[in-house]
Protein backbone atom coordinates (compact mmCIF):
# COMPACT_ATOMS: atom_id res chain seq x y z
CA UNK A 1 0.00 0.00 0.00
CA UNK A 2 2.09 3.50 -1.01
CA UNK A 3 -1.03 5.95 -0.15
CA UNK A 4 -1.10 6.57 3.40
CA UNK A 5 -4.90 6.54 4.76
CA UNK A 6 -7.25 8.46 6.87
CA UNK A 7 -7.62 5.03 9.09
CA UNK A 8 -10.40 4.84 12.01
CA UNK A 9 -9.55 2.08 14.61
CA UNK A 10 -12.20 0.60 16.68
CA UNK A 11 -11.95 -0.73 19.62
CA UNK A 12 -13.45 -0.82 23.48
CA UNK A 13 -13.48 2.58 25.03
CA UNK A 14 -11.40 0.74 27.93
CA UNK A 15 -8.94 -0.38 25.65
CA UNK A 16 -8.22 3.24 23.79
CA UNK A 17 -4.18 3.07 24.53
CA UNK A 18 -1.90 6.30 25.80
CA UNK A 19 0.46 7.74 22.97
CA UNK A 20 3.17 5.85 25.08
CA UNK A 21 3.62 3.49 27.16
CA UNK A 22 5.69 5.50 29.96
CA UNK A 23 4.40 5.81 33.57
CA UNK A 24 2.13 2.38 32.87
CA UNK A 25 2.51 -1.26 34.63
CA UNK A 26 3.15 -4.40 32.73
CA UNK A 27 -0.56 -4.96 33.89
CA UNK A 28 -1.80 -2.02 32.53
CA UNK A 29 0.03 -2.67 29.15
CA UNK A 30 -1.11 -6.18 28.77
CA UNK A 31 -4.59 -4.79 29.35
CA UNK A 32 -4.54 -2.66 25.74
CA UNK A 33 -1.62 -4.28 24.17
CA UNK A 34 -3.22 -5.13 21.12
CA UNK A 35 -4.70 -1.46 20.58
CA UNK A 36 -1.48 0.24 20.97
CA UNK A 37 0.41 -1.90 18.96
CA UNK A 38 -1.66 -1.42 16.16
CA UNK A 39 -2.03 2.59 16.66
CA UNK A 40 1.35 3.31 17.00
CA UNK A 41 2.57 1.14 14.05
CA UNK A 42 0.24 2.33 11.77
CA UNK A 43 1.28 5.16 12.40
CA UNK A 44 4.26 4.91 12.43
CA UNK A 45 3.96 3.27 8.73
CA UNK A 46 2.51 6.87 7.92
CA UNK A 47 -1.44 7.11 7.82
CA UNK A 48 -3.42 9.20 9.67
CA UNK A 49 -4.64 7.49 12.80
CA UNK A 50 -7.83 8.12 14.68
CA UNK A 51 -8.86 5.49 17.98
CA UNK A 52 -12.28 5.06 18.55
CA UNK A 53 -14.08 3.83 21.41
CA UNK A 54 -17.31 1.91 20.54
CA UNK A 55 -19.09 0.29 23.17
CA UNK A 56 -23.27 0.82 23.25
CA UNK A 57 -23.99 2.99 20.55
CA UNK A 58 -23.34 3.27 16.67
CA UNK A 59 -23.46 7.20 16.53
CA UNK A 60 -20.22 7.82 16.93
CA UNK A 61 -19.16 5.69 14.14
CA UNK A 62 -21.69 7.70 12.05
CA UNK A 63 -20.37 11.02 13.41
CA UNK A 64 -16.53 9.95 13.18
CA UNK A 65 -17.26 8.97 9.35
CA UNK A 66 -19.18 12.20 8.55
CA UNK A 67 -16.88 14.77 10.03
CA UNK A 68 -13.33 13.08 9.62
CA UNK A 69 -14.58 11.14 6.15
CA UNK A 70 -11.53 8.19 6.88
CA UNK A 71 -10.92 6.06 4.38
CA UNK A 72 -11.08 2.54 6.02
CA UNK A 73 -11.59 1.19 9.14
CA UNK A 74 -9.60 -1.02 11.33
CA UNK A 75 -11.82 -2.84 13.22
CA UNK A 76 -10.45 -4.40 16.89
CA UNK A 77 -13.94 -4.53 17.83
CA UNK A 78 -14.39 -8.38 19.67
CA UNK A 79 -17.89 -6.95 21.13
CA UNK A 80 -21.00 -4.78 21.34
CA UNK A 81 -23.31 -3.67 24.02
CA UNK A 82 -21.19 -6.32 26.40
CA UNK A 83 -22.34 -9.06 23.74
CA UNK A 84 -19.64 -10.71 21.96
CA UNK A 85 -22.22 -12.05 19.05
CA UNK A 86 -23.34 -8.72 18.89
CA UNK A 87 -19.82 -7.65 17.06
CA UNK A 88 -21.17 -8.91 13.73
CA UNK A 89 -23.71 -5.89 13.83
CA UNK A 90 -21.14 -3.03 13.66
CA UNK A 91 -19.33 -4.79 10.73
CA UNK A 92 -22.77 -4.62 9.43
CA UNK A 93 -23.18 -1.32 9.81
CA UNK A 94 -19.70 -0.49 8.28
CA UNK A 95 -20.96 -2.25 4.84
CA UNK A 96 -24.10 -0.57 5.11
CA UNK A 97 -21.81 3.00 5.36
CA UNK A 98 -19.92 1.67 2.54
CA UNK A 99 -16.83 1.62 4.38
CA UNK A 100 -13.63 -0.91 3.95
CA UNK A 101 -12.74 -2.44 6.57
CA UNK A 102 -10.26 -5.06 8.35
CA UNK A 103 -11.05 -8.52 9.78
CA UNK A 104 -13.99 -10.68 8.89
CA UNK A 105 -17.45 -10.19 7.13
CA UNK A 106 -20.21 -10.47 9.20
CA UNK A 107 -21.70 -13.70 7.44
CA UNK A 108 -18.20 -15.52 8.55
CA UNK A 109 -18.23 -13.76 11.95
CA UNK A 110 -21.71 -15.20 12.21
CA UNK A 111 -20.99 -19.15 11.34
CA UNK A 112 -17.25 -18.98 13.23
CA UNK A 113 -18.95 -17.54 16.56
CA UNK A 114 -21.34 -20.37 17.08
CA UNK A 115 -18.85 -23.67 18.40
CA UNK A 116 -21.63 -25.24 17.24
CA UNK A 117 -22.22 -23.99 14.10
CA UNK A 118 -18.77 -24.67 13.41
CA UNK A 119 -18.67 -28.09 14.33
CA UNK A 120 -21.90 -28.85 12.40
CA UNK A 121 -20.18 -27.82 9.37
CA UNK A 122 -16.70 -29.00 9.90
CA UNK A 123 -18.35 -32.41 10.30
CA UNK A 124 -20.59 -32.14 6.86
CA UNK A 125 -17.20 -31.30 5.29
CA UNK A 126 -15.51 -34.48 7.07
CA UNK A 127 -13.28 -32.57 9.19
CA UNK A 128 -12.67 -34.46 12.13
CA UNK A 129 -14.30 -32.45 15.21
CA UNK A 130 -15.11 -33.86 18.98
CA UNK A 131 -17.97 -35.36 19.50
CA UNK A 132 -20.32 -32.65 21.31
CA UNK A 133 -23.65 -31.70 22.03
CA UNK A 134 -25.14 -28.28 23.27
CA UNK A 135 -27.19 -27.27 26.10
CA UNK A 136 -29.31 -24.62 25.61
CA UNK A 137 -29.71 -21.93 28.59
CA UNK A 138 -32.31 -23.09 30.71
CA UNK A 139 -32.19 -26.28 30.10
CA UNK A 140 -30.19 -29.56 31.60
CA UNK A 141 -28.18 -31.57 30.08
CA UNK A 142 -28.99 -34.77 28.42
CA UNK A 143 -25.22 -36.62 27.85
CA UNK A 144 -25.68 -38.81 24.68
CA UNK A 145 -24.40 -42.52 25.73
CA UNK A 146 -22.07 -42.40 23.01
CA UNK A 147 -20.61 -39.74 24.78
CA UNK A 148 -18.56 -41.12 27.69
CA UNK A 149 -16.09 -39.41 30.54
CA UNK A 150 -13.88 -37.44 30.58
CA UNK A 151 -15.92 -34.56 28.86
CA UNK A 152 -14.79 -30.78 28.36
CA UNK A 153 -17.79 -27.89 28.78
CA UNK A 154 -17.36 -24.13 27.66
CA UNK A 155 -19.34 -21.53 26.39
CA UNK A 156 -21.00 -22.16 22.95
CA UNK A 157 -20.23 -18.84 21.72
CA UNK A 158 -17.65 -17.10 24.23
CA UNK A 159 -13.74 -16.36 22.90
CA UNK A 160 -10.31 -15.96 24.70
CA UNK A 161 -10.65 -19.04 26.88
CA UNK A 162 -13.80 -16.68 28.80
CA UNK A 163 -14.96 -19.39 31.69
CA UNK A 164 -12.52 -22.28 30.97
CA UNK A 165 -10.73 -23.56 33.63
CA UNK A 166 -9.53 -27.56 35.20
CA UNK A 167 -13.43 -27.54 36.29
CA UNK A 168 -13.99 -27.08 32.66
CA UNK A 169 -13.00 -31.16 32.50
CA UNK A 170 -16.05 -33.40 34.27
CA UNK A 171 -15.93 -37.31 34.68
CA UNK A 172 -19.37 -37.67 36.31
CA UNK A 173 -22.62 -36.39 35.13
CA UNK A 174 -23.04 -34.75 38.63
CA UNK A 175 -20.20 -32.44 37.74
CA UNK A 176 -21.30 -31.86 34.36
CA UNK A 177 -25.08 -30.79 35.58
CA UNK A 178 -22.21 -28.61 37.72
CA UNK A 179 -20.43 -27.13 35.46
CA UNK A 180 -23.09 -26.99 32.69
CA UNK A 181 -24.96 -24.34 35.09
CA UNK A 182 -21.55 -22.33 35.70
CA UNK A 183 -21.71 -21.73 32.31
CA UNK A 184 -25.39 -20.64 31.92
CA UNK A 185 -25.22 -18.11 34.95
CA UNK A 186 -22.16 -16.70 34.54
CA UNK A 187 -21.70 -16.43 31.12
CA UNK A 188 -25.27 -16.57 29.87
CA UNK A 189 -24.73 -18.32 27.46
CA UNK A 190 -25.28 -22.07 26.00
CA UNK A 191 -23.02 -24.91 26.78
CA UNK A 192 -21.21 -27.09 24.83
CA UNK A 193 -20.40 -30.45 26.13
CA UNK A 194 -17.78 -32.34 23.67
CA UNK A 195 -15.07 -35.30 24.45
CA UNK A 196 -12.33 -34.25 25.99
CA UNK A 197 -9.15 -34.46 23.08
CA UNK A 198 -5.89 -35.47 24.98
CA UNK A 199 -3.10 -34.45 22.55
CA UNK A 200 -1.25 -31.20 21.65
CA UNK A 201 -2.41 -28.15 21.35
CA UNK A 202 -2.04 -25.96 18.04
CA UNK A 203 -2.96 -22.91 16.67
CA UNK A 204 -2.90 -22.48 12.61
CA UNK A 205 -3.10 -18.47 11.53
CA UNK A 206 -4.45 -18.02 7.98
CA UNK A 207 -4.54 -14.70 5.58
CA UNK A 208 -6.69 -13.38 2.85
CA UNK A 209 -9.42 -13.25 1.00
CA UNK A 210 -9.91 -15.18 -2.21
CA UNK A 211 -6.11 -16.25 -1.69
CA UNK A 212 -5.02 -17.66 1.56
CA UNK A 213 -1.76 -18.16 3.17
CA UNK A 214 -0.96 -20.30 5.99
CA UNK A 215 1.18 -19.34 8.81
CA UNK A 216 3.77 -21.85 10.38
CA UNK A 217 2.00 -23.96 13.06
CA UNK A 218 2.39 -22.56 16.91
CA UNK A 219 1.70 -24.38 19.78
CA UNK A 220 0.89 -24.26 23.18
CA UNK A 221 3.53 -25.89 25.65
CA UNK A 222 1.71 -26.00 28.92
CA UNK A 223 5.11 -26.65 30.85
CA UNK A 224 5.00 -27.68 34.42
CA UNK A 225 1.08 -27.39 34.34
CA UNK A 226 0.64 -30.76 33.52
CA UNK A 227 2.05 -31.80 36.96
CA UNK A 228 -0.77 -30.42 38.27
CA UNK A 229 -3.71 -30.52 35.83
CA UNK A 230 -4.91 -31.00 32.77
CA UNK A 231 -3.23 -29.32 30.06
CA UNK A 232 -5.69 -27.04 28.79
CA UNK A 233 -6.05 -23.56 27.51
CA UNK A 234 -7.69 -21.48 30.31
CA UNK A 235 -8.15 -18.47 31.09
CA UNK A 236 -4.93 -17.71 33.14
CA UNK A 237 -2.75 -19.89 30.75
CA UNK A 238 -3.88 -17.80 28.03
CA UNK A 239 -3.86 -14.07 29.33
CA UNK A 240 -1.98 -14.06 33.17
CA UNK A 241 1.73 -13.60 32.79
CA UNK A 242 2.42 -13.99 36.37
CA UNK A 243 0.74 -17.76 35.48
CA UNK A 244 2.68 -18.02 32.79
CA UNK A 245 6.02 -17.32 34.27
CA UNK A 246 5.06 -19.82 37.39
CA UNK A 247 4.28 -22.33 35.37
CA UNK A 248 6.32 -22.08 32.39
CA UNK A 249 3.94 -21.90 29.85
CA UNK A 250 5.08 -20.86 26.77
CA UNK A 251 3.45 -20.42 22.98
CA UNK A 252 6.24 -20.98 20.34
CA UNK A 253 6.37 -22.85 16.86
CA UNK A 254 5.68 -26.10 16.87
CA UNK A 255 8.43 -28.79 16.93
CA UNK A 256 8.74 -32.37 15.51
CA UNK A 257 6.02 -32.33 13.12
CA UNK A 258 5.49 -34.97 10.95
CA UNK A 259 5.98 -33.01 7.24
CA UNK A 260 2.48 -35.42 6.34
CA UNK A 261 0.82 -33.43 9.62
CA UNK A 262 2.24 -29.99 8.51
CA UNK A 263 0.49 -30.92 5.01
CA UNK A 264 -3.15 -31.69 6.81
CA UNK A 265 -2.91 -28.59 8.83
CA UNK A 266 -2.16 -26.31 6.22
CA UNK A 267 -4.97 -28.42 4.00
CA UNK A 268 -7.58 -28.47 7.05
CA UNK A 269 -6.49 -24.73 7.44
CA UNK A 270 -7.59 -23.59 4.27
CA UNK A 271 -10.50 -25.85 3.72
CA UNK A 272 -12.10 -24.42 7.06
CA UNK A 273 -11.31 -21.21 6.15
CA UNK A 274 -13.49 -21.64 3.32
CA UNK A 275 -16.59 -23.29 4.46
CA UNK A 276 -17.06 -21.11 7.45
CA UNK A 277 -16.69 -18.36 4.91
CA UNK A 278 -14.05 -16.05 6.27
CA UNK A 279 -12.09 -13.42 5.06
CA UNK A 280 -9.27 -10.96 6.33
CA UNK A 281 -7.41 -13.06 8.80
CA UNK A 282 -8.20 -16.04 11.30
CA UNK A 283 -6.65 -18.66 13.47
CA UNK A 284 -7.97 -22.53 13.60
CA UNK A 285 -7.36 -23.88 16.81
CA UNK A 286 -6.76 -27.61 16.60
CA UNK A 287 -5.66 -31.19 19.26
CA UNK A 288 -3.19 -33.46 17.62
CA UNK A 289 -3.57 -36.82 19.30
CA UNK A 290 -0.34 -39.12 19.88
CA UNK A 291 -1.90 -41.47 16.77
CA UNK A 292 -1.64 -38.43 14.74
CA UNK A 293 -5.71 -37.56 14.74
CA UNK A 294 -6.67 -33.84 13.68
CA UNK A 295 -9.01 -32.63 15.41
CA UNK A 296 -10.82 -29.20 14.88
CA UNK A 297 -11.62 -27.17 18.05
CA UNK A 298 -12.82 -24.24 16.77
CA UNK A 299 -12.03 -20.70 14.44
CA UNK A 300 -11.33 -17.51 15.54
CA UNK A 301 -12.05 -14.95 13.06
CA UNK A 302 -10.30 -11.39 13.99
CA UNK A 303 -8.19 -13.34 16.65
CA UNK A 304 -5.39 -11.42 18.93
CA UNK A 305 -2.77 -9.64 16.87
CA UNK A 306 -0.50 -8.12 19.18
CA UNK A 307 3.09 -7.66 17.96
CA UNK A 308 4.32 -10.86 20.55
CA UNK A 309 1.58 -13.06 20.95
CA UNK A 310 1.57 -15.80 17.93
CA UNK A 311 -0.76 -14.65 15.15
CA UNK A 312 1.86 -11.91 14.69
CA UNK A 313 5.01 -14.52 15.55
CA UNK A 314 3.62 -16.98 13.02
CA UNK A 315 3.49 -14.34 10.15
CA UNK A 316 7.02 -13.20 11.26
CA UNK A 317 8.47 -16.68 11.21
CA UNK A 318 6.91 -16.75 7.79
CA UNK A 319 8.70 -13.59 6.73
CA UNK A 320 6.07 -11.22 7.47
CA UNK A 321 7.46 -8.72 9.74
CA UNK A 322 4.62 -6.72 12.17
CA UNK A 323 4.46 -3.73 10.33
CA UNK A 324 4.01 -5.81 6.77
CA UNK A 325 1.37 -7.76 8.94
CA UNK A 326 -0.78 -4.78 9.31
CA UNK A 327 -0.12 -3.77 5.89
CA UNK A 328 -0.90 -6.37 4.70
CA UNK A 329 -4.48 -6.67 6.86
CA UNK A 330 -5.16 -3.44 5.94
CA UNK A 331 -4.73 -4.05 2.16
CA UNK A 332 -7.29 -6.75 2.40
CA UNK A 333 -10.14 -4.91 3.92
CA UNK A 334 -9.26 -1.53 1.36
CA UNK A 335 -9.11 -4.23 -1.38
CA UNK A 336 -12.16 -6.69 -0.67
CA UNK A 337 -14.22 -7.69 -3.67
CA UNK A 338 -17.88 -7.37 -3.63
CA UNK A 339 -20.33 -4.36 -3.29
CA UNK A 340 -17.85 -2.03 -1.79
CA UNK A 341 -15.18 -3.01 -4.45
Amino acid sequence: MKKPLRVLVLMHPTLVPPDSLKGHTPDEINTWKTEFDVVCNLRKLGHEVRPLGVQDELNPIRVAVEEWKPEAVFNLLEEFHGLSNFDQHVVSYLELLKLAYTGCNPRGLVLARSKAITKKIAAYHRVRVPAFFLVPRGHKPRRPRRLRFPLFVKSASEESSLGIAQASIVDSDERLAERVRFIHESLETDALVEEYIEGRELYVGAIGNERVRVLPTWEMDFGRLSETGEPIATARVKHSPGYQKKHCIDIRRAEDLDPAIVRLLNRTTRRVYRMLELDGYARVDYRLTAKGELYLLEANPNPEIAEKEEFASAAAASGLGYRELLTRILTLGVTRPGPLA
